[in-house]
């Protein structure tokens, strides 16, 4: 079985402009797939890949200009001024679920499988699914589905999963799924489904404050020239990094000098987004969803 096949590979690498002597970070190291095409490229630089699943572990380099750290990469900026560096060249982020989590039931991060309500990417956390489900108020819930799934009832979602769950203890895939019986039809099951386990998964792993801990620790990282490409899976993570490219800050708001001119960080690379072709969607549809923005920092 296939690791993780990587999104859009040719046109990420590219993107990264990478000299041969230049240090580089890939954040999201998976199956290596990045990682590989980089070190490639690379004479006298260095690569540093991050990754928090110890799953991943398995699949290191045996490159001597190459090092992969353990660790959630909202971290980078103090694991990389361990290893004594304050600047680097370019990161690549290819973001969301891997197919590997995906695939393994007992991750419980796919509604395909009846598993156990998992899905940390660090199986190391404390919180998990099983925690967000059957302890989180009905409030709290409704709040993960309205802002991570865009879910305009969830609050009629949240209320039934709080009633089920004062019936019996929700505490594997199956279960949930049970639970949201009659909010969904047969036709529109599986896209449901996807959000509703895209939403706690969100919320389990912390994934939009990660993400925007490491945009801004990128920008300060990156050197003049440096490159950022950042691939994303859904509209949440993609407003984040188009807001930083275009506006400079994540949160989209244009960042003036003294005389009301808008002061920018980036160039985009990319004017328009990337995304897969019509081949590559055929022959990995995880791929379909995915967007690929490029800058470089100014």
């Amino acid at each position: 079985m296939t690791y993780h096949n990587p999104v859009l590979l040719s046109e990420s690498i590219n993107g990264l402009n990478i000299k041969p002597n230049g240090v580089y970070v890939d954040v999201t190291f998976g199956g290596g797939g990045h990682s590989k095409e980089i070190i490639k490229n690379i004479k006298d630089g260095f690569l540093f890949s991050f990754d928090q699943d110890k799953d991943a572990i398995r699949n290191k380099l045996p490159n001597l200009n190459f090092k992969l750290i353990r660790s959630n990469f909202k971290y980078i900026k103090n694991f990389l001024k361990l290893e004594g560096i304050t600047k680097i060249d370019g990161l690549i982020a290819d973001l969301g679920v891997s197919s590997h989590q995906i695939d393994v039931p007992e991750r419980g991060f796919a509604y395909k499988f009846d598993a156990s309500l998992d899905m940390r990417m660090n199986s190391d956390s404390n919180l998990n699914a099983i925690n967000v489900i059957n302890e989180y108020t009905e409030k709290e819930l409704s709040d993960i589905f309205f802002y991570y799934g865009d879910f305009k009832d969830s609050n009629k979602i949240a209320k039934q999963i709080f009633n089920k769950r004062n019936e019996k203890e929700i505490i594997s895939t199956h279960d949930l799924i049970a639970a949201l019986e009659g909010l969904f039809s047969e036709k529109n099951k599986n896209k449901y489904l996807a959000r509703i386990f895209q939403s706690i998964r969100i919320e389990v792993n912390d994934e939009i404050n990660s993400l925007k801990k490491l945009l801004n620790d990128a920008t300060e990282l990156l050197k003049s020239e440096g490159r950022l490409v950042v691939i994303s899976y859904h509209s949440l993570e993609d407003r984040l990094v188009k807001n930083l490219i275009n506006k400079g800050n994540v949160d989209g708001e244009n960042n003036q000098d003294f005389f009301g001119r808008v002061t920018k960080i980036y160039s985009p690379i990319n004017k328009k987004v990337i995304i897969p072709n019509e081949e590559e969607g055929k022959q990995n549809k995880r791929s379909r969803s995915a967007k690929l923005r490029i800058a470089e920092k100014i």
